[in-house]
């Protein structure tokens, strides 16, 4: 049987490694894109050439974007699976956010996963076949200090249901996934007394482990789930429903 193709973008460390692993857990070929050389060694180190491809790519390149796609494609002749996780913060209360702040998250956040999406759909909607997940987040809802950021990710919410509409007839399916607070490496750099207020605003008062997303992610890919699109699935310990200091 042929091997199922992932890609898989901001896949190196955090949210995007767990889901790396798990692909790999579950017999995928994982194209790993990112812009970190030095960890995407390390997961070929890990892993091996025949599991796992690192690509080193700007997702907010059209032009590398593109190529990416014609690569994967001329290598494996198809995709099954692609993970839209790449994503910055720049955070600021908006009186103090430069534009190039702005415009920045964006262009990664928002722009890069609309070029992603559009290429593969190209590719899924001629096989027929294929599922899309794009990582938002819970903070699509609002958060201060992060119009920027919770602005991209209302658009990728909102992108990921016009996809579902566009691409449902030819069995491609398209869901979001929104985590919450997850124990990440840029977490894990907030001062303590951040972090504790935080975790004390979580209803499950825990934050989740990469590997709750990447749980619902494989569960989104998977071949048996064949009923569920444009759904946008909390990972974020109740926090969407509203719990607060």
């Amino acid at each position: 049987m042929e091997k199922r193709i992932a890609i898989v973008t901001g896949a190196v460390k955090g949210i995007g490694k767990a889901i790396t692993d798990k692909f790999i857990a579950e017999d995928y070929i994982v194209i790993a894109v990112d812009v970190d050389d030095k960890n995407g060694k390390k997961l070929i180190s890990q892993y091996g050439k025949e599991k796992i491809l690192f690509a080193k790519a700007d997702i907010s390149n059209e032009k590398t974007v593109r190529l990416l796609f014609e690569k994967i494609v001329k290598k494996y002749g198809h995709i099954d699976v692609l993970v839209n996780n790449a994503g910055i913060i720049r955070d600021n209360m908006i009186w103090n956010m430069p534009t190039d702040d702005f415009d920045l998250v964006m262009k990664i956040n928002l722009k890069g996963v609309w070029l992603m999406c559009r290429e593969c759909a190209k590719i899924m909607k001629e096989k027929k076949s294929g599922r899309i997940i794009n990582v938002a987040s819970r903070a699509w809802l609002g958060n201060r200090g992060q119009s920027n950021y919770a602005a991209s990710k209302a658009g990728v919410v909102s992108l990921t249901r016009v996809l579902a509409l566009e691409l449902g007839k030819y069995n491609v399916l398209v869901n979001a996934v929104a985590p919450g607070l997850i124990d990440t490496p840029l977490t894990q750099k907030l001062e303590k007394d951040v972090l504790q207020k935080l975790i004390e605003a979580q209803p499950t008062r825990t934050m989740g482990k990469p590997e709750d997303v990447a749980n619902v992610v494989s569960f989104l890919s998977s071949e048996k789930t064949q009923f569920i699109t444009g759904q946008t699935i909390y990972v974020d310990g109740g926090k969407s429903i509203g719990a607060g200091i």
